[in-house]
């Protein structure tokens, strides 16, 4: 489609300076109305200032959508994810990746909704999240048109951004005039950091960066002991108490910060070809993998286990590669939520030690989780292929 055509895209948007600048530039370059779309997936932000940033640029009120999808991300993303024990390369627990479906889905809704033809994103030309929210748009409406400034503009310095929203009064904050040592993404899942102060994969992370996860040589030496309830493989429960998918995540966040437990160091290897060092926190989402794995161990049959972890690799890397909306990754998903019938119980309880090693509290990923599973009545087994309770 032709800039011309364009008359309608809807903005994801942050409210930050980068999209606050691509929302003036669509204005200017495809003379279109930009309807945005701002969404709090528990990033832990006040979404409030977007709209009214979004007002200053000449956006109309009828066109700025801000929801907060934060049940719906744990449930129908998350949830589903962890039910697979999901870890890309062995180690990435996908918190970037599995955000990105849910907020292109809502991109395309509202597109839909208010009669866009277009969608556009902020995503880099160098990164894996072009790929992951063009592939959900064509996959979810194949026609539509899909606009990457990152890809298409010659605002490729930072003193060019910056020149670009002085000449069209976009409010600068103070310490966006200069690059950021670091960039973060966020959400309920967790925070990522990534790009200069930790390029050099030979130097340690600085202790600034950390935000979601308290020092590991600081924690307490008493270990935090918890139980999680789980029904088909989705924790509901943490103490006997239930809680909704996001308050569950959140209190397992809580409890994963004070324990210093969820810092993972990573060299990975990206979709578009290169190789990215990021620093991941996922708190709550390390104990959430630790107690489902372990309420399996007493559920799972032994072949639907180790077939459940021949098919990991592949469903975490359809993930990672944005094809969360593909036949094959739903494919897998249906064999993976089939494996969790019997894991489940009004009580079906792993009972998790919470614990800061202090013989491991030098190494890069400083924490374990020494996990107990409590015996109960309740619990269910599928074990019918067994046949026996002979000794292993």
């Amino acid at each position: 489609m032709a800039k011309s055509d364009v008359k309608k895209v809807v903005l994801a948007y942050s409210g930050g300076l980068d999209t606050s600048i691509i929302l003036k530039w669509l204005q200017q370059t495809y003379r279109a109305e930009v309807v945005t779309f701002t969404a709090d997936l528990g990033q832990g932000e006040e979404l409030e200032p977007a709209r009214a940033k979004a007002v200053l640029l000449g956006i109309k009120p009828e066109n700025i959508f801000i929801e907060d999808l934060r049940e719906e991300f744990v449930r129908d993303y998350v949830f589903p994810m962890f039910r697979a024990n999901t870890v890309y390369e062995g180690q990435y627990l996908l918190g970037t990746s599995i955000a990105r479906p849910l907020i292109a889905k809502k991109q395309i809704e509202i597109a839909e909704k208010v009669g866009a033809d277009a969608v556009a994103h902020g995503a880099t030309g160098k990164g894996n999240d072009q790929v992951r929210f063009e592939l959900a748009y064509y996959a979810l409406k194949p026609d539509v048109t899909v606009i990457a400034p990152w890809r298409e503009w010659d605002l490729t310095s930072r003193t060019r951004l910056i020149e670009f929203a002085e000449a069209h009064q976009i409010p600068i904050a103070k310490d966006k005039r200069g690059d950021a040592p670091f960039s973060v993404d966020a959400n309920l899942l967790h925070a990522s950091s990534e790009g200069k102060v930790l390029e050099d994969p030979a130097r340690e992370v600085p202790d600034y960066v950390y935000s979601r996860t308290d020092d590991p040589e600081s924690a307490p030496d008493k270990p935090t002991v918890i139980t999680v309830d789980f029904e088909r493989g989705d924790a509901v429960a943490i103490d006997g108490k239930t809680l909704s998918p996001a308050s569950l995540l959140t209190k397992l966040n809580d409890l994963g910060k004070l324990n210093g437990i969820g810092r993972l160091d990573l060299v990975e290897n990206r979709f578009v070809g290169m190789k990215s060092r990021g620093m991941y926190e996922t708190p709550g989402g390390t104990i959430l993998l630790a107690a489902h794995r372990g309420i399996e161990q007493i559920t799972l049959d032994r072949g639907a286990a180790h077939l459940k972890d021949e098919l990991m690799p592949k469903y975490a890397e359809l993930i990672y590669n944005g094809f969360w909306f593909a036949p094959e990754r739903e494919m897998l998903q249906a064999a993976i939520d089939r494996s969790q019938e019997f894991v489940t119980g009004a009580r079906a309880r792993i009972r998790s030690t919470i614990r800061t090693s202090s013989r491991s509290r030098k190494a890069r990923s400083p924490t374990t989780i020494a996990m107990r599973r409590a015996s109960s009545s309740s619990t269910r087994c599928a074990c019918a292929r067994s046949g026996s309770a002979n000794a292993s």
